[in-house]
């Protein structure tokens, strides 16, 4: 398993960032029952980066706590049958490792939605990188059922770490 965790903003959060992302990350892949080891990008930034990746990459000019940018495209979620028949388009040569995509994470997002909804900072890093990690195995949010699902399954993760409100 490998995450590369990259900061682009001078503001850092008073946590064990690292080590929350690793636990989080690793939580949701054997949740999801991933069949190989994996690689996943997490950069830290601030509501103004975000706010930038969120204009050019979705059209939305404003910040938002969590995007994700999966590599790989799925019929259903957390299917990785396929992967294997384009080994050369899902996994890194150098390591063999399954590239899962990116994660961008607003350090100021974290704090201000730990406090409105009153959790920890801690928490709401840990759910941020669960909602991610499951958009990066498939799930998504857009349809009522598929929001409940994906709910769900990040309370199951988060619960199942300690991480809860």
């Amino acid at each position: 398993m490998t995450i590369h965790i990259e900061y682009e903003t001078e503001r850092k959060l008073d946590l064990a960032c690292e080590a929350i992302v690793q636990d989080v990350v690793l939580a949701v892949l054997d949740f999801e029952q991933c069949p190989y080891e994996a690689e996943v990008n997490v950069l830290f930034t601030d509501n103004e980066g975000i706010r930038e990746i969120n204009r050019n990459t979705r059209q939305i000019d404003s910040p938002t706590d969590v995007l994700s940018f999966p590599m790989i495209e799925y019929t259903h979620a957390s299917d990785f049958s396929h992967v294997e028949d384009s080994a050369e388009d899902f996994f890194n040569p150098d390591t063999g490792e399954l590239l899962l995509g990116d994660i961008v994470i607003s350090v100021e997002k974290v704090t201000e939605q730990a406090e409105k909804y009153g959790h920890s900072p801690r928490r709401e890093l840990a759910f941020l990188v669960a909602h991610s990690m499951l958009h990066l195995c498939g799930y998504d949010h857009m349809e009522e059922n598929q929001r409940q699902a994906m709910e769900q399954r990040q309370r199951d993760v988060l619960s199942g770490k300690g991480y809860d409100r």
